[in-house]
């Protein structure tokens, strides 16, 4: 089958307090990962880097609000917002009194090849 296909209501949460869905599994996504992340109201995310993958990470914001704690530093964060992070640094997401949504995909850097004028 040349595609694959989930809703992320099918996936059942894992991780501490069944925070996080692993749709890279679901999906069966082989180039990089993908997962969707629901942290309830005023909790902390799982502070962490990937200095030990080196991968390259980005974060979109889909629900919610809250901080993003990057290495020290407190940046806001609401729907429509892109982070970008370089394997070393720390970060943590931290969610507002409505909980946060996230999905984050992230790659080894220098995997991707840009083709075309794009």
């Amino acid at each position: 089958m040349g595609y694959s296909v989930v809703n992320v209501d099918e996936i059942e949460g894992a991780g501490p307090g069944g925070a996080v869905k692993f749709v890279r599994r679901r999906l069966e996504v082989e180039a990089f990962g993908i997962n969707w992340f629901d942290i309830p109201p005023n909790a902390d995310g799982r502070e962490h880097d990937e200095r030990d993958s080196g991968q390259e990470e980005v974060t979109v914001c889909v629900a919610g609000s809250g901080i993003y704690r990057i290495d020290g530093e407190e940046v806001e964060i609401r729907p429509g917002t892109f982070f970008r992070f370089d394997p070393e640094t720390t970060r943590q997401p931290v969610a507002g009194p409505d909980g946060l949504t996230l999905i984050a995909i992230g790659a080894p850097r220098g995997s991707y090849e840009p083709r075309g004028p794009f």
